[in-house]
């Protein structure tokens, strides 16, 4: 691809957009790691320092998740919400997670603590009232978290009028299933590294 017909995003960049989307595809959909990477461009005949193929992932995940957006499946108004645990920098910390009924990420939210106010903030992050994707029924565990964060919501008239709150272990099966997902590609990269969302939003301490 000539250099004056290189879209801006991928400007003044030494690797062809080919090869820099190659690199950040196979990273996000396969468990590999940067080195990985690294050993599958040089068999190619192109030599990339993993820091590089890092700095790809950090800039561009987050532009292809807002270009595809639009094409993915829509998801339905019966969601699931659980958390599990996470190194971050070595320590042990709460990634609270919301799908579909058919799998489909919604959000999800890293806090110190798996308490109400996570909980809360959780809610409040995820459920939007103006937004055409409003739930219909939000299924959880047995966490009292969950149902505090409810109460309290109720109080400030920030919780949907028609919104269930539905207490079932065995319908979590499938974000459960899909946390492993998560576990397995967070030991190949070896865990976050720092408490901020790459959408450059701080998560606050709770």
């Amino acid at each position: 691809m000539r250099r004056k017909n290189v879209p801006p995003v991928f400007k003044w960049r030494h690797f062809s957009p080919d090869v820099i989307l190659l690199c950040v595809r196979w990273y996000l959909s396969y468990q590999l790691s940067y080195r990985d990477l690294v050993e599958m461009m040089d068999e190619r005949g192109l030599k990339i320092a993993h820091s590089t193929i890092l700095r790809w992932v950090l800039k561009y995940s987050m532009e292809l998740k807002k270009r595809m957006r639009h094409h993915l499946k829509k998801r339905n108004r019966s969601w699931r919400m659980d958390e599990t645990y996470i190194k971050v920098n070595g320590e042990w910390k709460y990634l609270f997670r919301a799908v579909d009924s058919n799998g489909e990420t919604i959000d999800f939210y890293l806090s110190h603590t798996r308490d109400t106010t996570a909980a809360v903030r959780f809610f409040e992050r995820t459920c939007h009232h103006r937004s055409p994707h409003f739930p219909r029924v939000i299924n959880v565990d047995k966490n009292p978290a969950y149902t505090n964060a409810k109460r309290q919501l109720m109080k400030t008239k920030s919780w949907g009028q028609r919104l269930v709150l539905r207490q079932n272990k065995y319908l979590n099966n499938i974000i459960e299933q899909d946390h492993r997902c998560i576990k397995r590609k967070m030991r190949q990269a070896m865990g976050f590294y720092s408490m901020i969302y790459y959408s450059g939003r701080k998560i606050v301490d709770v």
